[in-house]
């Protein structure tokens, strides 16, 4: 068992590095996935400007229309003015005229405000465009970068895989697969050893007939509260100490009196 307990050691090591380089690897595209999601964000905001841009145009050439028809209104009624003979008419006409007046102000006034809202959205696409360049060579460089630290990152991941497969031979299928389960839940710390009675991982008291069966090491025990692997470690004055143990009061607490642990459960089911 002991050399069982080495090659465990050991293993602890290559899988929580594997595990945190592994965990690395998701975190890669995350970089890149951002920058490519505020190009796409860019891009349908610089078709929206382009369409509000295109709107706008037809808006000053039907404005531009408008007063045209306007300024030739108020001029045609101007001219009329020769023609008048009646107080009624001169009235009438020059209220044409003032309407026509108005309403080529009001249109002129609207025209203005369109090409200045045009110019601004042609200065708006314009740094627009720039920003979408730099944005799609960030893109570019960061896709680059990407690739090179996911090959990078493959390299470690095939060395660590490399040492965890010289170490496995020898330890049984369903400890591996339970001790894997408890470095990824564990903070990359699987196996731990027993001080007298307390475990290291979780530093909880255990009783002494459990300990005592770690001590003797025939089989795989595991922390009922931390679910790590347990094994023996003899420390100074620990004999003493283990030989103060009441062994009624070892018998009446027992493992029955350990708090339940449903993450123990679900890792050694």
């Amino acid at each position: 068992m002991q050399e069982v307990f080495d090659k465990l050691r050991d293993l602890q090591g290559v899988l929580a590095k594997k595990f945190a380089v592994l965990e690395e690897v998701k975190e890669i595209p995350l970089t890149l996935e951002t920058k490519e999601e505020l190009l796409n964000i860019g891009k349908k905001s610089y078709i929206e400007k382009h369409e509000r841009l295109d709107k706008t145009v037809e808006d000053i050439k039907s404005l531009r229309f408008s007063l045209d028809e306007a300024e030739n209104a108020r001029e045609h009624s101007e001219r009329q003015m020769e023609l008048i003979s009646t107080q009624r008419e001169f009235e009438a006409l020059e209220k044409e005229i003032k309407d026509a007046s108005l309403r080529e102000q009001s249109l002129r006034k609207s025209l203005l405000a369109k090409e200045k809202y045009f110019s601004e959205l042609q200065e708006q696409l314009e740094e627009h465009e720039q920003l979408m360049e730099i944005q799609e060579e960030e893109v570019k460089t960061e896709s680059a970068k990407k690739d090179a630290l996911l090959k990078e990152k493959q390299a470690e991941i095939d060395a660590l895989e490399k040492k965890e497969k010289a170490l496995i031979p020898g330890i049984d299928d369903s400890i591996l697969f339970k001790f894997e389960r408890i470095i990824k839940n564990k903070s990359g710390i699987g196996i731990v050893p027993v001080h007298g009675l307390v475990c290291q991982g979780c530093h909880m008291t255990l009783p002494f007939q459990f300990v005592n069966e770690v001590r003797i090491g025939e089989d795989f025990k595991f922390c009922p509260y931390c679910s790590r692997v347990l094994y023996w470690e003899d420390v100074e004055g620990i004999e003493q100490v283990l030989h103060q143990v009441d062994d009624a009061e070892i018998e009446e607490a027992g493992l029955a009196d350990f708090v339940d642990s449903d993450e123990f459960d679900d890792l050694l089911e």
